[in-house]
């Protein structure tokens, strides 16, 4: 790993940045629409960091490491499998977590997803007034609310990752036609979320 430091398997098991939720173990889910193996997984989030350019960045999970890269075994999957992935950048601490799987493998994926999705999104040609990783970004010494990442936009149109564009576009048209504020049971916030995501899955490499 180039420029991370994975943290020590503390007793409490990870380094959770402060009010972040954490997902009761009952309530984690399967995943089956990842088809990476966790090194691949650890290989494209670590893409994705450089590609942002961050300063440096730190990996915290509660598997066992290896000693010469202090990257998680390959088989690894922990009683807990939750993921945090901290980084600076401009000045500014960033955090990403994820523990809404039972596979660390599925977690890493989707906070490498996550980066991905946002950083494409931070490339458009838009003026938004703010950085897209404004909501990863932690308040001095934690001490403040935090807002965790939002769902990856595949799992907001319920598709696969790797999704064609027109099953993606036929999707968010189902999606956007019930959402739409113009019909009953409209929702304004949920159809533009909606959009957000087709916008995002269509611009992903």
């Amino acid at each position: 790993m180039s420029n991370a430091t994975a943290e020590p398997d503390q007793s409490s098991g990870i380094d959770w940045p402060a009010d972040f939720a954490r997902t009761p173990t009952g309530e984690r889910e399967r995943n089956r629409k990842y088809d990476v193996t966790l090194a691949q997984a650890l290989d494209d989030l670590e893409a994705e960091l450089d590609r942002l350019g961050v300063d440096d960045w730190r990996l915290s999970t509660a598997a066992q490491q290896r000693q010469r890269d202090q990257r998680p075994y390959s088989r690894a999957n922990p009683d807990d499998p939750g993921v945090v992935v901290r980084w600076s950048m401009d000045g500014n601490q960033y955090a990403v977590a994820c523990d809404r799987y039972t596979k660390l493998r599925d977690n890493v994926r989707t906070v490498g997803l996550y980066i991905h999705e946002k950083r494409k999104m931070e490339q458009r040609p838009v003026e938004t007034g703010e950085s897209e990783f404004a909501n990863a970004r932690l308040p001095p010494a934690d001490d403040e609310d935090v807002i965790e990442a939002t769902e990856p936009p595949h799992e907001i149109l319920g598709v696969a990752p790797d999704a064609p564009d027109e099953v993606v576009r036929a999707v968010a048209r189902r999606l956007s036609a019930d959402l739409h504020p113009d019909t009953g049971d409209g929702d304004v916030e949920k159809y533009k979320r909606v959009q957000e995501a087709k916008e995002a899955m269509l611009d992903a490499d």
